[in-house]
This record gives structure tokens, sequence and C-alpha cells, in this order.
């Protein structure tokens, strides 16, 4: 099994800021606040978690398999 990613670029779809970001190991992050323009990002329908919806790379739970939350 391939090592787990824990760096994901966050991109914010409202004014398209970049962020790099650590991801938890243990659990799925729902909320993250953009550094740029300040909205609470929130996963889009069907995604366990910012990093799978906005993210360069799936969150730690889900590279291993799924998400349990």
């Amino acid at each position: 099994m391939p090592a787990v990613i824990l760096e994901s670029e966050i991109t914010c779809p409202r004014c398209g800021h970049r962020q790099q970001e650590t991801m938890p190991t243990d659990s799925c992050q729902y909320f993250h606040e953009c550094r740029s323009c300040q909205v609470l990002l929130k996963p889009l329908p069907g995604d366990c978690c910012v990093f799978c919806s906005y993210g360069s790379v799936e969150c730690p739970p889900m590279q291993e398999g799924g998400c349990h939350t």
C-alpha cells in the first residue's frame, strides 16, 4: 500500500486562493476558512471533507480506503 500523503493544497472556489495545508490523519476536516476571502468552505455533496472537495489530494481516511465519519 502506498504511503499516505499528508499535505494538500486547498483552492478556494470563491476567490481562487491556494493554501498548502497539513491534513489530520485520524479524522476528516468538515470546515476550512479561506485565508484570503474568509469564506467558510464545507464539503460538496457526496464528499466527506473539504480536502476531498477542494484539495489537491484526498484526505488520509479516503486514501486508506474510505472515510467513516
